[in-house]
């Protein structure tokens, strides 16, 4: 137990850590660029695009890990302990998306939920990086 608390709150620490320096090193490129700013707000949507696959990837080994080693628990349903299906099963539980075809059993559903609501804090975190960008836009037209 006292194992399974620890390695959700690194996985949730790692997740809040690479965000924040996503959107801050985002911001600060952002501003850099000498570019049409409808083309900087793409440059922010694709970066933190690519920040949300990172989080999910580092969830996805930590699924790997706690179904390969020790005793956490297991994924089941269409499940084949691949990382690809580790992952799959984070970009569900990180989306909120829970399709229901791969079910966590044991300590490891801790962490589903606990990426299901990263996730959603993530997310409303970069919605509202990207309406910060987008009203500077605004302000550039006025």
């Amino acid at each position: 137990m006292i194992l399974t608390f620890i390695v959700n709150s690194l996985l949730v620490a790692i997740a809040v850590l690479i965000h924040f320096e996503a959107l801050k090193q985002l911001t600060s490129l952002i501003s850099k660029l000498i570019i049409k700013h409808h083309l900087r707000i793409l440059f922010g949507v694709f970066g933190a695009l690519l920040a949300h696959i990172v989080e999910v990837w580092a969830f996805a080994f930590g699924y790997y890990f706690m179904v390969h080693y020790g005793d956490f628990g297991t994924l089941e349903g269409h499940f084949d302990k691949s990382l690809m299906d580790c992952s799959y099963f984070s970009f569900v539980s990180y989306t909120s998306l829970g399709f229901g075809d791969i079910v966590a059993k044991g300590d490891i559903r801790f962490l589903s939920g606990l990426e299901a609501l990263t996730g959603l804090v993530l997310i409303s975190w970069t919605a509202s990086f990207m309406f910060l960008e987008m009203q500077k836009l605004w302000k550039e037209r006025d």
